[in-house]
């Protein structure tokens, strides 16, 4: 890590040694989007400084009034403002590539060896462990966040809101981004966070993109870059769509693919857990592409591998080429392969297009209070539809069969061990994995 010897010279940051950073975290990036963001926090703004804490949480909260995997999308966002576009893309696509070529690689093993029980024990003992780690993220993010009574409030109001009345996320978003501007024109103090950037100074010294550090030339607005870029967006969608349609029909199953997850990536707000039940009632009860059992089993395998949880999709495209033998019965596995390529190709695209065209307004906003306060509301009001997410996905692996059907205390306890490796000795969550699934094969073989 270099820093500028003058004041006015821009601080940098090695491009290769981010290369490196962004490749690693594509591979031990588990956890789901909470585990994901709460990972990046402790490498970039903890241990390597590379970002301070008020910049990462501005990224974030832009991040998550997006449609899409916020978490791939931040990777993207602090990629672009380290190193313009180049950077924002490597970041972005190292954060799902290895994902994909795992899920096309499992994919294919589940098809073979699905009901063999080694693998049915894996899966058994993962489902705990990824548990303990999302409620250990929520912690993780309420923590840095929530610094005052009325920012706690948004969060509560936010998970009531959820839990007991199932409001739709964006309107909780809207919400709180109404109720963070409104509360600011009277009591600004609570939006600014001066206390938290105190205590982030203190604990992690100044970072290379500090909170007073200006926006670099590329992060300024420009609108011949914005049309530039949506133009590029714009082709790298039609073309593809436009050739599947041409030359194999629009009702054919990868132009279908192509069009549902364009309009899954455009229309699902709060990450990959709001995407889900889209994708399930389209690729399950519309098209027919898999089972509800295969479904179930792919967010087993989304959960259990690196990149964000979305790449579930990966899962979805694979198996509904696969089942339906596009490439004829000897080409299984280029047609799940294709299938799992085109469907991840459209769920991103439009991730890229929201960070490389909107980044630069949003720098140009991270000191500005009328903008800023609505953010901050709106990470208040996530933190609390990330705890009911937790709760929601902990009463799956502890009730499997639902509360009639009794309580799994081999979970139970599994969990329990999980929760304390992360809480009380801070074990790093690939080892916490590791364990579970390896207790988990034991517990099934015996």
């Amino acid at each position: 890590m270099q820093q500028a010897d003058a004041p006015n010279q821009a601080p940098t940051i090695p491009f290769w040694q981010a290369f490196l950073f962004w490749l690693k975290l594509g591979f031990i990036s588990f956890g789901g989007p909470a585990g994901q963001i709460a990972v990046m926090h402790q490498e970039l703004v903890e241990r390597r400084r590379w970002i301070s804490e008020k910049r990462f949480l501005h990224a974030l909260n832009y991040c998550m009034l997006l449609p899409g995997p916020e978490a791939q999308q931040l990777a993207t966002y602090i990629g672009w403002l380290m190193h313009r576009t180049i950077g924002g893309l490597v970041a972005g696509i190292l954060f799902f590539l290895p994902s994909l070529f795992i899920l096309i690689i499992l994919s294919w093993i589940y098809i073979q060896f699905g009901d063999v029980p080694i693998i049915a024990g894996l899966f058994y003992g993962i489902k705990p462990a990824v548990t303990a780690i999302v409620f250990h993220a929520t912690y993780r993010i309420g923590s840095r966040s929530l610094k005052n009574p009325c920012l706690w409030s948004i969060a509560v109001a936010a998970f009531i809101a959820i839990f007991f009345f199932n409001i739709p996320f964006p309107l909780i978003i809207l919400s709180a981004a109404i109720l963070g501007y409104l509360i600011s024109k009277k009591y600004p103090l609570l939006f600014t966070q001066q206390n938290a950037h105190a205590n982030t100074s203190k604990r992690y010294g100044t970072a290379v993109i500090d909170d007073d550090t200006p926006p670099p030339s590329h992060a300024i607005f420009r609108w011949g870059n914005l049309l530039k870029i949506l133009s590029i967006a714009g082709l790298l969608w039609c073309i593809p769509i436009l050739m599947l349609s041409l030359t194999l029909g629009w009702q054919h199953t990868y132009t279908q693919m192509a069009w549902f997850f364009t309009k899954a990536a455009l229309l699902t707000f709060g990450g990959a857990y709001a995407v889900l039940p889209y994708v399930y009632q389209g690729a399950v009860e519309y098209y027919g592409w898999l089972s509800p059992t295969q479904m179930i089993d792919g967010l087993a395998l989304g959960e259990s591998t690196p990149g964000p949880l979305i790449m579930v999709v990966a899962f979805v495209g694979f198996l509904g080429a696969f089942n339906s033998a596009l490439l004829g019965t000897e080409h299984l596995f280029l047609a799940g392969a294709i299938g799992a390529v085109i469907v991840t190709w459209f769920t991103f695209l439009f991730s890229f297009v929201f960070i490389l065209a909107g980044a630069p307004v949003i720098e140009s906003t991270h000191n500005q209070l009328k903008f800023t306060a609505p953010l901050t509301a709106i990470t208040a009001a996530v933190v609390g539809v990330i705890l009911n997410l937790a709760l929601f996905f902990g009463y799956h692996v502890l009730w499997p069969n639902g509360f009639d059907q009794g309580f799994n205390f081999e979970a139970a306890l599994m969990t329990l061990a999980a929760l304390i490796a992360l809480f009380k000795f801070q074990i790093n969550v690939l080892y916490v994995i590791f364990a579970s699934a390896l207790c988990g094969l034991l517990l099934y073989l015996i």
